[in-house]
């Protein structure tokens, strides 16, 4: 016995996590895509087959179409951003400036906060803040809260997100920026390479590792939003808000369609997996 123990030992701290991960992710992974072919209201165990019904109903769901789009705009502003303004203030933070410290730790500091806390604030920044400095100022558009308005709460939810959600990008290209060997950038300054040709042709080739990342946790983080959605907007006004992870919650926990809500879960599901093995495919042709 003693001696399988010996040999084996190590299966232990494998077998251990997989279990837990069929348990918690596999199993109700599964039983979630057996859950949207039916009608399950959640309340009870019982449940009609219906099919792919729930997915035909999705066609024409104008819930569904404009969860949709809000959350493609969210999820493009969300890439775009954290890839575009955590390249360039990375690269201001490895360059040689008074403070260095204090601003990595700056920028740093949203990634440590929760999202729905700082949704919480920005909330009341955008209700009671910025409409009471635009009554001083005596700036019209100002003195309305962006929550209020169909245009200004999509600009709002992007904003948040996107100021909590660079900070991590930040670090991951300040990372790679310091990987890059001295020598070649040196190299590159004694040829006469000014600062564009030095980003386009050393820094961005060796940062695409850390775009590829940086992309997929700004894919999940877009496609995936919730907490930090409900809590700013609750999804409104007229549904403007309304991400496909709160249009989830809302058919399951308030309309109790635990059925049609599993389908499009799904469906997100699907999505993003299709993406990101697009993308890492892609990224690897790239890479040095």
């Amino acid at each position: 016995m003693r001696k399988v123990l010996n040999k084996y030992w190590g299966w232990v701290f494998l077998i251990v996590p997989l279990i837990l991960q069929a348990v918690f992710f596999y199993f109700p992974m599964f039983q979630g895509a057996f859950y949207s072919l039916t009608n399950w209201t959640g309340l009870t165990y019982n449940f009609e087959f219906v099919g792919l019904n729930n997915y035909k109903i999705l066609m024409t769901d104008s819930k569904f179409m404009k969860a949709i789009g809000f959350t493609l705009i969210l999820t493009i502003a969300l890439i775009v951003g954290e890839i575009v303004l955590g390249i360039l203030i990375a690269r201001v933070l490895n360059s040689k400036i008074k403070g260095q410290t204090f601003f990595r730790a700056w920028f740093f500091f949203p990634a440590v906060l929760s999202g729905l806390t700082v949704s919480l604030i920005f909330k009341q920044v955008f209700n009671y803040g910025l409409p009471a400095i635009g009554s001083a100022l005596h700036i019209g558009w100002l003195e309305t809260s962006l929550l209020g308005t169909m245009g200004g709460a999509v600009f709002a939810a992007v904003f948040v997100l996107l100021w909590q959600g660079v900070a991590m990008p930040i670090i991951i290209f300040l990372a790679g920026l310091q990987s890059i060997p001295s020598d070649i950038t040196e190299a590159a300054a004694i040829d006469g390479a000014n600062s564009k040709q030095t980003f386009f042709n050393i820094e961005l080739p060796y940062l695409l590792p850390s775009i590829s990342m940086v992309f997929i946790m700004a894919l999940k983080a877009g496609l995936t939003a919730f907490d930090q959605i409900f809590a700013l907007t609750g999804g409104g006004p007229s549904n403007s808000t309304t991400s496909i992870g709160l249009l989830v919650y809302n058919y399951a926990f308030k309309s109790n369609q635990y059925g049609y809500a599993n389908a499009i879960a799904l469906i997100l599901f699907i999505v993003i997996a299709i993406v990101s093995i697009l993308q890492i495919r892609l990224s690897r042709r790239f890479e040095i």
